[in-house]
């Protein structure tokens, strides 16, 4: 699956949504630089798992959120949290590095992966994820996102992600 297959399958689940493409952007830091006015929230999408666990956690929060990952783990009852290895972001999501996007869900079809939505990020009503590659953006709003994840067999959970700044 590639870019053009997930606004393929955008488009047949008929879910409203808008493609940007631009240069290539590693961190929300390049995202906010770039010279095209893309709306909604701007996020970060973090892979993290249970260190000697199995559980694997999608975060979505803004990007300027500094998660505390001791507090999160704590909120969901879970063993400590770290990153997630860029080996596992491609086994789970067929993704690299900075281009991690809830998109790569459809790819996790034995749904290890729990999707935790930060309520900031959902207030704004509208999300910028890659589709799988880190030159495009594309929006949808939360209509949309929930239809895509029902379509790939996902709940979402919505919270308030503790900030290291909190």
């Amino acid at each position: 699956m590639n870019p053009a297959d997930i606004v393929m399958l955008l488009r047949k689940l008929t879910i409203p949504f808008r493609l940007f493409e631009h240069e290539a952007v590693f961190t929300t830091t390049e995202s906010s630089k770039l010279k095209v006015d893309i709306p909604g929230a701007l996020t970060k999408q973090l892979l993290m798992k249970e260190r000697n666990g199995d559980r694997v956690i999608l975060a979505i929060v803004m990007h300027d959120k500094k998660v505390d990952m001791k507090k999160f783990a704590k909120l969901l009852e879970s063993k400590p949290l770290e990153f997630s290895s860029a080996e596992l972001m491609m086994e789970l999501l067929h993704v690299t590095p900075g281009s991690v996007t809830p998109f790569g869900l459809i790819f996790d079809s034995t749904h290890r992966i729990e999707v935790i939505v930060d309520v900031d990020a959902w207030n704004i009503g509208q999300f910028q994820f890659h589709p799988l590659i880190n030159t495009a953006t594309i929006t949808l709003d939360q209509h949309g996102f929930e239809k895509f994840l029902r379509h790939t067999g996902h709940n979402f959970f919505l919270r308030t992600i503790p900030s290291k700044f909190t």
